[in-house]
Parts: structure tokens; C-alpha cells; sequence
């Protein structure tokens, strides 16, 4: 399963943070980063939470 995290993202079509559970991928330079799709419009969403 995979590793979930859960907080606040931005929202960069709606201009403010919302909250969202998203799923945590490491990108290919080795950081942590959590996707998820915002509540309201539907845009992907990207938080990065550090190395991995």
C-alpha cells in the first residue's frame, strides 16, 4: 500500500491552501512529494515534503 500524506497543499488555480490527503512518490532527484487533487476545481495538486 501506498504511503499517504495528509495536511495542506496550494491550490495555484484557486489561489489559496486547502486541505487534502494525497499519496507520497519520490521524485527522480531523491525528494519526497505529495500529489493530491484539490476539493474544489479539480487541479492536481504537488507539496514537496523534503529528501527522501
Amino acid at each position: 500500500m501506498a504511503e499517504t500524506w495528509s495536511g495542506e497543499f496550494y491550490c495555484v488555480k484557486c489561489k489559496e491552501k486547502r486541505e487534502a490527503t494525497g499519496e507520497i512518490r519520490v521524485n527522480e532527484k531523491g525528494t519526497k512529494m505529495a500529489k493530491a487533487v484539490c476539493p474544489v476545481c479539480s487541479t492536481n495538486l504537488n507539496r514537496i515534503l523534503g529528501k527522501a
